[in-house]
């Protein structure tokens, strides 16, 4: 069975990278009809914190990236983490290093100035000082070289000479992430480690430990970074956020897991992809391209439009109504068919609907002419409409055109002051569904006010 695995550091937000990757660990195992899994790993304890484990849980809950099994949390496996680390100094991979904190120091300086990886003299020494608790070391190989047929990378290769005697297990007992991560994915059976390509050096250090122990080396695909839509690496300016911040931008998860599933990946010249589709297609890991994905606002916002579209009246009216609690809910959904057409995200959706709550003042210099130059037109149109006896689309489109022709009017030259007066802009839905959904009352006096 196929196994994948999301395993996010809680230093801080679900980065958007993050996401991407998860998407596409997820969508390969569902695919495969496998298990995905997540991982927890706060190993650094000075810097993991709750808040950041939960604002990951909610991240992926939020982008609908279901996993199998209890979340896995890397530090409760600190004691099999160690007994590995010792296994391996038993079978002679691995070596107890007794070199201080100034000795250590010497030895990166010295590497740096050589150009040569960090070799300990304990490696060949066996004259234990005492009192001292030493580190554990890797034995790297010296000659050769090492491969990974990356899935989505190709053939790499590094010669052993590049590799340095990393740590695994520090003085202090605890594992290095390079250790960790490698029992873990090998307790919890990983087939297909899938994560970004700046983790690519790290699989020839990991392989290492695998092959050490015996182990099956787990499938590598290693998929390139996001950059920003000028190609620079991705900042907070490019959209280097965490899930949330899009959660609260009004993005809806739908739209955004299509986007970031097409920011690297493709299928034929699709843009939009259902989720059952995108189980369906991700199939091959090499359809995954070697080049950096480019992340652009206004595809996102154009995607999430389309999402909005098409999204259930109702569903948009939950999504919408926090963000404009004195509107009654039943208007709203009333008003959602008018509304959905223009919106790109949701706040944007709450925004367009707020004079559906209150009568707003002309938004601009153009709204505030409109009103102006149209107060006397609407003096005049006023008493037709207090006596229209229906109050539905259709008649209230027959009053309007009958009162612009009897008066030599443009339907749109009356319809411009009462667009403003009832809506506070010079575009909007149509006002002959906006007038039925205020009702007559509302409808008359805001007419009146603006008069």
């Amino acid at each position: 069975m196929i196994k994948t695995r999301f395993a996010p550091s809680p230093t801080g937000y679900l980065h958007i990278g993050g996401a991407r990757t998860a998407l596409f660990n997820w969508l390969f195992a569902r695919h495969h009809n496998g298990q995905f899994l997540l991982r927890v790993e706060d190993t650094d304890k000075a810097r993991s914190t709750t808040e950041a484990t939960q604002a990951i849980l909610d991240g992926m809950t939020w982008l609908g990236l279901n996993w199998n099994g209890e979340t896995y949390y890397q530090s409760a496996a600190e004691a099999r983490h160690a007994e590995v680390a010792h296994q391996l100094v038993a079978s002679g991979h691995a070596y107890h290093c007794y070199c201080s904190a100034a000795e250590l120091e010497q030895m990166r300086e010295q590497a740096r100035a050589s150009g040569h990886p960090i070799r300990s003299p304990w490696r060949e020494r066996s004259d234990a000082p005492d009192g001292i608790a030493p580190a554990i070391r890797i034995k790297a190989p010296l000659e050769g070289s090492l491969v990974i047929d990356d899935a989505v990378q190709g053939r790499v290769e590094v010669q052993a000479a590049q590799l340095d005697d990393f740590i695994i297990l520090r003085s202090d007992g605890s594992p290095t992430y390079m250790h960790a991560v490698v029992v873990d994915d090998h307790d919890m059976g990983i087939t297909h480690i899938i994560r970004g390509d700046d983790h690519l050096n790290n699989a020839f250090r990991q392989r290492i430990i695998y092959e050490a122990m015996g182990w099956d080396v787990p499938v590598f695909a290693h998929i390139p970074l996001i950059h920003g839509a000028d190609g620079a690496k991705l900042s907070k300016r490019h959209g280097a956020l965490g899930v949330d911040a899009y959660r609260d931008m009004g993005y809806l998860p739908e739209a955004l897991r299509n986007y970031l599933l097409r920011l690297g990946w493709s299928h034929g010249d699709d843009e939009i992809i259902s989720t059952a589709q995108a189980i369906e297609w991700f199939s091959d890991l090499s359809a995954i391209n070697k080049a950096p994905a480019r992340f652009d606002f206004d595809k996102l916002d154009n995607l999430n439009g389309h999402y909005i579209r098409e999204a259930d009246n109702a569903l948009l009216v939950k999504h919408v109504a926090p963000l404009i609690p004195q509107l009654d809910k039943a208007l709203l959904l009333a008003a959602m068919p008018g509304l959905k057409p223009r919106a790109k995200t949701l706040k944007a959706l709450a925004e367009s609907a707020r004079f559906y709550a209150q009568a707003l003042p002309p938004e601009d210099d153009k709204a505030q002419q409109q009103l102006e130059g149209g107060k006397a037109l609407l003096s005049a149109f006023i008493p037709v409409l207090e006596a229209t006896p229906a109050w539905d689309h259709d008649a209230l489109m027959a009053v309007a055109k009958s009162h612009a022709e009897a008066n030599g009017l443009k339907l749109g030259a009356l319809m411009a002051p009462i667009r403003v007066a009832l809506t506070g802009s010079t575009g909007a839905p149509s006002l002959f569904e906006i007038m039925p959904i205020l009702g007559k009352t509302e409808t008359l006096a805001r007419l009146k006010a603006a008069c």
